[in-house]
């Protein structure tokens, strides 16, 4: 195909060309000959070139399909969630590691009964996690979420149960430090239990048993709040047919002895207590007073202050009794001093009394009296005439 075409303004970089129909067209100056001036006219041939053509189109669709197979071929794959154990208060969940192909990450969420229950820290590093503080056969429903710059992907649910307190198969013990025929004796309680014996330390452990607190399993379990307790344990809930708790079995806990005589002994009621008096001791001084005695005494207070008061009130009877024989005691006394006074004294050597002296209330007590004391310390006897 030729055109021809008047040359119109020719600069150093573009040339405006005219075409018959009056229209501009640039065309560069470096493809029109060198001697052209404003006014010139040129010839331009116009073709296609086929060849070149699918050459081009042939190394363009090699470069799509590099790209293409590059990052476009592969996607996101959904998050596998499975159980990997359960015990009566906590799960163990585990995935397979997450492929985003060419996409990017944004985040990996779990979600429990439909309900989102959290974030899981470094998806691309952690493949399974513990959810602890669940209720005793309880029924519960899991899965992921993931979301890519791809697009979203939801797991499948997974249904798991919390087992019930006689249900030991999900017990997983990892053994530390202890004698041989401790943990023989330990593995075969185990496998009679239905528990799993594993070795070393993992998120799916339950019980970390050993008799020594040393190791590095041990520091392990410790700084991953894993319970250390001693094979007592394993005993104990084999024993009782369900699982117990690990407080009175700690491995820094005292062990529990025998019982003793003193633990055993009913102590006495506490009146007998009160009845009882205080021990002497060795060296022969008394004991104490307990409590007890305290009140005992107290109350013996109480009856002595009562006695006394009936004391008080008995007082005034007995002494009205007794005033009336004081009284003829008194009157006797009274009476012999004056008889010794005015006897004679040729009565008094001859042992006569006069008959006037004597009254009829002489009479009375001379049978009660006694033989009188006279001044120079002599006795007589009185004798009728």
């Amino acid at each position: 195909m030729l055109v021809s075409l008047t040359v119109g303004k020719v600069d150093a970089g573009v040339t405006v060309l005219l075409t018959p129909d009056k229209r501009l067209i640039e065309f560069p100056s470096i493809l029109l000959p060198p001697n052209i001036s404003s006014g010139s006219i040129v010839d331009i041939a116009v073709s296609q070139n086929a060849t070149k053509e699918a050459a081009a189109d042939r190394s363009f669709r090699a470069l799509q399909d590099h790209i293409y197979a590059s990052f476009g071929d592969g996607e996101p794959q959904t998050p596998a969630l499975r159980c990997r154990n359960a015990t009566q208060t906590s799960v163990v969940l585990e995935w397979d590691p997450i492929q985003l192909a060419t996409a990017d990450l944004i985040s990996l969420s779990l979600h429990r009964n439909g309900q989102k229950a959290g974030n899981i820290p470094r998806p691309l590093q952690m493949h399974s996690t513990k959810i602890s503080g669940l209720a005793v056969d309880t029924e519960y429903t899991f899965h992921l979420v993931l979301r890519t710059t791809a697009g979203t992907y939801i797991s499948e649910r997974v249904s798991v149960r919390t087992h019930k307190m006689t249900n030991l198969s999900g017990i997983t013990i990892t053994t530390g430090i202890m004698p041989v025929v401790t943990k023989e004796n330990l593995t075969k309680a185990v496998e009679r239990m239905g528990a799993k014996l594993v070795d070393g330390v993992r998120i799916d452990t339950t019980h970390f048993v050993t008799t020594e607190g040393r190791g590095q399993q041990w520091e392990k379990a410790v700084e991953s709040n894993i319970p250390v307790v001693r094979p007592e344990w394993v005993d104990a809930c084999e024993k009782n047919g369900r699982i117990l708790g690990v407080t009175k079995f700690y491995l820094d806990a005292m062990k529990p002895g025998p019982p003793s005589e003193e633990q055993t002994a009913t102590p006495p009621p506490a009146e007998k207590n009160k009845e009882l008096p205080p021990a002497p001791d060795q060296n022969g001084d008394k004991a104490d007073k307990t409590e007890g005695d305290k009140s005992e005494d107290k109350e013996a207070k109480k009856n002595d202050d009562s006695d006394d008061s009936t004391d008080d009130d008995e007082e005034p009877e007995q002494k009205a009794k007794s005033t009336p024989k004081e009284e003829q005691k008194v009157r006797f006394e009274d009476k012999q001093e004056q008889k010794v006074a005015l006897r004679p004294t040729g009565a008094a050597n001859s042992g006569e009394r006069p008959s006037e002296d004597k009254t009829d209330d002489d009479e009375e007590n001379d049978a009660n009296a006694k033989p009188a004391a006279t001044p120079d310390g002599s006795s007589f006897q009185e004798v009728e005439l």
